[in-house]
C-alpha cells in the first residue's frame, strides 16, 4: 500500500507545500492589526513565545501522525485508536466549511484584479448621480473605496434578513475561482506540486517590490515608526498573549488535517522535524516582513489623509478670513488658529464646525483587518500612487495566489480521506471525486454571492473554524500522548527512518 500511495517529486515540494498552505491572508491583514493593536514591537514577545511553545510543536505532532500513518486525518486517527476516527471527521468537516466560504475571498480578489486595469481606477472616484449634476451623495458622505466595496462589490443588504439575490458578476468570479481550484488539485500530488511553487514564491516576489515601492511613499516612515515602537504596558494585557496564541494556531493551519494529509504523501525517512522547524520559522517571517510592507503603505495613507485634511483647513481659514496666500501653513496653522480666535471669536465660532480635527496620530491609530484592510485601506492608498493600475494588479494577483495556496491545503484535506476510502476510489477516479467536492462548495458558496452574502461570509468567518478547532488540536494531543504514547511515536519514526537508510 505504501509502494502504490502517490508520493512529493521531492521535499522541496512538499515544503512549499506546506508553505503556500500556511502562509495565506492571515499573514497580510490579521498579522499587522495584532501588532497595531497589542503594543507594537511589544507584541513581538508572546508571538515568539508562543511560536516556540505551541506552534513548532504541535505542527510537528500532525506532520508526524500524517507521515507515520501515510493516511488522511480520519484514516490516520483511526489507525491510532478506532475510537479516534471521529477526529479526523472533524477536521474534514471544519475544512469543508472553510473552504466554502474562503474561496469567495479569491473571486473578490479576481474582481479587483480585473477592474485594475481601467483607467481610472472605479474605486478611486466618485460615480455621478442619476442626472449628472454631481457625485452620488451616498459615496459622498463615505469615500470612492468604501462605495466600490459595499455598493458595486457586494451590494450589501440592509440586514441578513433581506437576502436579496444572487450578483451575477461575483457569482462568475467565483465559478472561475472554483474552476482554478480544480485544476491545480485535478491530479493530486502530480498537479498540487508543480503549482505550489508559484503559489508559495510568487506572492513573495510581489512583497518584495511592494516593499521598495512602500519604503519611497511620503509618510512611510510614520507607519513604520508607529509599528516598531513598543508599548510595554500590553506585555501585562492577557488578550495580547491569547491573540498571539491564536494567530499562530490559525496561520499555521493547525487541526484542519490539511498538513496531515500533506506530509502522508512523504517518503517515511522524511525529516519531518526539520520541516516543522523550516516552515514555522517562514511563516512567522512572513508575517512581520508583510507587516513591515503594510505599515509602509499604511503610513503613506495616514500621512495623505492627514495633509489632506490639513490643506482643507487652511483653505477654509484663507477664505473665510481673507487671508493672503500662501500666508497660512502646516508649521503655523496652530498659532493662526489661536490668533484668529481670540480676535475674530464671533466669526470664528462660525467657521469651527466647519473645520475637521486633523491628528497623524488618529489616523495611524485606526484598526482594520480583515476584508476591511484589503479591499478598502489598501485601495484607499494604492489609487493615490502613481501608475496605480500596475499596483493594483501587483497586489490582487499577489492575494490570489495567497488565497488559492491556502485552498489547495484546505481541500486537500477533504479529498485525502475520500481518495484514501476504498468503497469511494473503486467507483470513483480521482478527477471526478475532486470535480463533484469544487461542484458542491461552489454551489453552497453561492449563498455569498448574494446581497446578504457578506453577512453570512462574516458568521461563518467567525464560528466554523475557531473552537472546534481548538477541541480538535486537544483531543490529537491526547491522543498522540496518552494513547499512542509519546515513546512510541517516536520510536515509530525513528524505526522508519533506519528502515529506510538500511541501517
Amino acid at each position: 500500500m505504501e509502494k502504490a500511495r502517490p508520493l512529493w517529486a521531492n521535499p522541496l515540494q512538499f515544503v512549499f507545500a506546506c508553505i503556500s498552505y500556511a502562509v495565506g491572508l492571515g499573514n497580510v491583514w490579521r498579522f499587522p492589526y495584532l501588532c497595531q493593536m497589542y503594543g507594537g514591537g511589544s507584541f513581538l514577545v508572546p508571538y515568539i513565545i508562543m511560536l516556540i511553545v505551541e506552534g513548532m510543536p504541535l505542527l510537528y505532532l500532525e506532520l508526524a501522525v500524517g507521515q507515520r500513518m501515510r493516511q488522511g486525518s480520519i484514516g490516520a486517527w483511526r489507525t491510532i485508536s478506532p475510537y479516534l476516527g471521529g477526529v479526523g471527521l472533524a477536521s474534514m468537516v471544519v475544512s469543508f466549511f472553510l473552504s466554502t466560504y474562503y474561496n469567495i475571498i479569491n473571486a473578490w480578489a479576481f474582481w479587483y484584479l480585473f477592474h485594475s486595469f481601467q483607467d481610472p481606477l472605479p474605486w478611486s472616484v466618485c460615480p455621478l448621480n442619476d442626472n449628472h449634476t454631481g457625485y452620488d451623495q451616498e459615496c459622498e458622505k463615505a469615500s470612492s473605496t468604501q462605495y466600490f466595496w459595499y455598493r458595486k462589490t457586494l451590494n450589501i443588504s440592509p440586514s441578513i434578513q433581506d437576502s436579496g439575490r444572487v450578483q451575477w458578476e461575483p457569482a462568475l468570479c467565483l465559478i472561475l475561482a472554483w474552476l482554478v481550484v480544480y485544476l491545480c488539485i485535478l491530479r493530486g500530488t502530480e498537479s498540487t506540486g508543480k503549482v505550489v511553487y508559484f503559489t508559495a514564491l510568487l506572492p513573495y516576489c510581489v512583497l518584495v517590490i511592494y516593499l521598495v515601492r512602500g519604503l519611497t511613499l511620503h509618510g512611510a516612515t510614520n507607519g513604520l515608526a508607529y509599528m516598531f515602537t513598543p508599548k510595554l504596558e500590553q506585555l501585562a494585557n492577557p488578550k495580547a498573549w491569547i491573540n498571539a496564541a491564536t494567530q499562530i494556531f490559525f496561520s499555521l493551519g493547525l487541526g484542519f488535517g490539511s498538513l496531515i494529509a500533506f506530509a502522508s504523501y512523504n517518503e517515511p525517512s522524511n525529516n519531518c522535524q526539520k520541516h516543522a522547524i523550516i516552515v514555522s520559522l517562514i511563516n512567522s517571517s512572513t508575517s512581520v516582513f508583510a507587516s513591515i510592507v503594510t505599515f509602509s503603505i499604511y503610513g503613506f495613507k495616514a500621512t495623505f489623509n492627514y495633509e489632506s485634511c490639513l490643506n482643507k483647513v487652511i483653505l477654509l481659514l484663507t477664505n473665510s478670513f481673507d487671508l493672503e496666500d500662501g500666508f497660512l501653513t502646516a508649521s503655523n496653522l496652530e498659532q493662526v488658529k489661536s490668533y484668529l480666535e481670540s480676535t475674530f471669536p464671533g466669526k470664528y465660532s462660525e467657521v469651527l464646525p466647519q473645520m475637521k480635527n486633523c491628528s497623524l496620530q488618529s489616523e495611524l491609530a485606526t484598526a482594520v483587518q480583515g476584508t476591511g484592510l484589503s479591499f478598502i485601506v489598501y485601495t484607499e492608498a494604492i489609487k493615490n500612487m502613481e501608475v496605480s493600475q500596475l499596483w493594483s494588479a501587483l497586489y490582487f494577483f499577489m492575494l490570489l495566489m495567497l488565497g488559492i495556496g491556502s485552498m489547495l491545503g484546505n481541500t486537500a484535506a477533504i479529498l485525502t480521506p475520500l481518495t484514501d476510502n476504498k468503497v469511494i476510489s473503486s467507483h470513483l477516479p480521482k478527477e471526478a471525486i475532486s470535480g463533484l467536492v469544487c461542484f458542491v462548495n461552489c454551489v453552497i458558496g453561492l449563498v455569498f454571492t448574494m446581497e446578504a452574502g457578506n453577512y453570512w461570509f462574516d458568521i461563518f468567518n467567525e464560528y466554523a473554524a475557531t473552537l472546534s478547532l481548538l477541541l480538535i488540536v486537544l483531543v490529537e494531543t491526547i491522543a498522540v500522548c496518552y494513547v499512542y504514547g509519546l515513546r512510541r511515536t517516536s520510536w515509530s519514526l525513528e524505526d522508519h527512518c533506519e528502515s529506510q537508510r538500511g541501517i
